[in-house]
Parts: C-alpha cells; structure tokens; sequence
C-alpha cells in the first residue's frame, strides 16, 4: 500500500438533485421525490467505518435541513462535515449576491448542527470556473479555510483546463488567498486523465483509475482527492427518464461502485481533506475561524 495518505470525500446529495438529470426533474418536486439519502449515507459510514477510515462529507443544505440528525452522526462518527451549498445550483448561474445568501446560510447550518466550525466547501458540479472566480472571494469571506470545486480539465459543465492541478494558495480576484485542493488528474497518454472518482470512476476501466492513482502517489509522490456520492453505490434507485448522454453518465456501473470502492480503500490510504491539508501544512492545525452568520450574505 502506498505511504501517502490521500483525501477521501463523499458529496452528501440524493440522485434527484444531479445537474445530470435536471431537466427532467424539477426542484419543485424534489419534496415528493423517493429520499433515499439518509440510507445510502450510513452504507458509507458503515463501510468507513469497516475499514478504520475517516472522510469529509461535503453535506448539502437541503439534505442537511431534511435530515439534520444524519448530519450529528456523520460528526459524531469522527468525520469531517463541510458544505455542499444550500441548493444544488451552479455557482455561474447564479448572481454573486444569491451565492453569498446560499453560502453564508448553508455554512450556518451545518455549523449550528455540529457545533463547531466548518472549514471547507465543494461547488455544485465543480461550477467554479473562470467565469464564477468572483465566489472564491465569497468563500474567503465567508471564513472557509479551503475549496475543493476547480477541477482542471475540459469538459462540457465545468473545468478550468490551465488551472494547478495540485493542492496550494490560489489567488483570489479581489487579491486574497484560499488554500485550493482541486479534484485529481493524472498525466497519461499526453492528457489530463480525471481519476478522482464520482462518475469516472464507475465509467473507466478500474485498472485505468488504479494506475493513474499510484502514478500520484508513486512517482509525483502527490496525494490525490477522491469523490462520490451516496447514490453511486445505489443501484436500485428509481429510474428517471432523460437524454441518452445524461443517462450513460448517471446510471452505468451503479451495481459495481461498492465493490470497486472496497477495493480502492483496500489499495490506498484515505484521512478526511482537512487533515491532508494539514499534513501538507497548508491548512493550520489551530485553524478555527469565527462560525458563520447569515446576516453576513446581506452586508454586501
């Protein structure tokens, strides 16, 4: 197993909150729709907890509000609990104004649940791209330590192809720094090859993953971040009608996810974001911001 110790972090959604499938789903029937969340979530724990490891859970508002006590347990358990945002949107879909509202508030909230403060935060679909960088600021000054949204390659919804592909300070653009853990690549056949997870995981090769992943650890002796969602080891989740492209990346290979997630934690060394940042000393260990306070969204 390798000696470097990775990031293991689960975005803590249901499958009728997928930008994938939102055009067949509308928020207004998200209240109605099976909730199968709060199940899905605890399989997670119960696995964690099978293999002595701990994660980030990066928790969406909605499903905080709908089921805070699954939030306390996610805490109580020794993980890390962070944001997911209030509602599923796309951070450049949305103006800079009704960010700071859903941030401020969805930070609150977890931080009122777990009674301590929330460090870091994951956009929607990786929705922080070059043309939403104004939310990095927002996040500073909303009093979150890092982000892990940049996800640097080409792809149709998100992706800033030119950005770092390794943990570190990026520039905000009022000037600030927010420490940035950008979700994984790995250089292979002349390309960025995404190999943190989520869909990827389940569409490529498990052996293409694997060896992307030890060429991290390995030999750019780098650890990498590695993501999914509670719906992906959920094979018998409704069936939602929807475009052919939305489909293949939504439900393929749902029923071999837990096995090949199994297997990775089997193969590689995982500890919630804010520690590998720590132990990348680039995240204080006496980190601990004032909580947040929604007052704050409106003071703009």
């Amino acid at each position: 197993m390798p000696t470097i110790v990775n990031a293991m972090s689960v975005d803590v959604e249901d499958y009728f909150h997928v930008a994938a499938l939102a055009g067949s789903i509308d928020r207004s029937r998200w209240d109605d729709m099976e909730y199968r969340a709060e199940e899905n979530t605890r399989r997670l724990l119960d696995l964690f907890d099978e293999f002595q490891m701990k994660s980030t859970f990066f928790v969406l508002g909605w499903v905080a509000h709908r089921s805070p006590q699954l939030i306390r347990e996610i805490h109580r358990r020794g993980h890390e609990v962070a944001s997911h945002g209030m509602s599923h949107k796309l951070v450049y879909n949305q103006t800079p104004a009704e960010f700071a509202s859903e941030t401020y508030t969805s930070k609150a909230l977890l931080e009122d649940l777990i009674g301590e403060p929330v460090l870091g935060y994951r956009a929607s679909t990786y929705s922080i791209t070059k043309r939403s960088l104004w939310a990095l600021d927002i996040l500073k000054e909303a009093g979150f330590a890092y982000d892990s949204s940049i996800f640097p390659i080409r792809h149709d919804a998100y992706g800033i192809p030119d950005a770092q592909p390794v943990p570190g300070l990026v520039a905000t653009p009022k000037g600030a720094h927010i420490v940035e853990f950008p979700m994984s690549t790995a250089p292979m056949f002349g390309v960025r090859l995404p190999v943190s997870g989520g869909g990827y995981f389940r569409l490529l090769p498990y052996s293409l993953t694997r060896a992307g992943l030890h060429k991290l650890n390995e030999k750019l002796q780098r650890p990498f971040i590695f993501y999914l969602h509670p719906w992906e080891i959920d094979p018998q989740q409704p069936r939602v009608k929807t475009k052919l492209l939305s489909k293949l990346r939504h439900y393929t290979n749902l029923d071999r996810c837990e096995a090949r997630l199994r297997r990775l934690i089997g193969e590689f060394r995982f500890a919630p974001v804010r520690d590998v940042l720590r132990s990348k000393q680039l995240l204080a260990r006496e980190t601990s911001r004032p909580m947040a306070t929604p007052e704050g969204a409106y003071a703009q």
